[in-house]
């Protein structure tokens, strides 16, 4: 089960699952997880190259800047994998998926705005979430922090 390896990997960090209904929206996930937006933090799976992945942890509130993205990789060319293919990649579904737990150990880079911040992130299954502190996240997952959003 997806929940199940996600909430394993988070393991010792401290953290409370939030469970909750259907979201439908970025407010709605917010509301239910009694958050601000940008507490909702979004886990993009980014495609560098032929079943070449990263992580990208963006805030609620913000949205992915391409174009920051490419200068701090370095890469000329970078895409949002398809559904069926980013499932195949991590074993998460859209809209669940985390890099805690990810079949696959993927890099990880947190934009700057988490810094510092209370966050929730997706929790392998739908309606299911964990709330826990950026930095303690970005340890643990050896992330790299830099400003990718605009």
């Amino acid at each position: 089960m997806s929940e199940q390896r996600a909430l394993a990997a988070v393991g010792a960090l401290p953290h409370s699952v939030l469970r909750h209904g259907p979201v439908r929206s970025l407010e709605e996930a917010a509301a239910a997880r009694g958050v601000s937006p940008a507490a909702v933090v979004k886990t993009l799976v980014v495609r560098r190259g032929a079943a070449d992945y990263l992580f990208v942890l963006v805030p609620g509130d913000k949205q992915l800047s391409w174009p920051k993205l490419r200068a701090v990789l370095g890469v000329s060319r970078l895409s949002l994998p398809p559904a069926d293919e980013a499932l195949e990649a991590t074993g998460y579904e859209r809209g669940t998926i985390t890099p805690f737990g990810s079949t696959t150990a993927w890099p990880v880079l947190a934009d700057s705005a988490v810094v510092g911040q209370e966050i929730t992130l997706g929790g392998g299954a739908h309606g299911v979430a964990v709330r826990l502190q950026a930095d303690d996240a970005i340890a643990a997952l050896d992330a790299q922090v830099a400003d990718v959003t605009e």
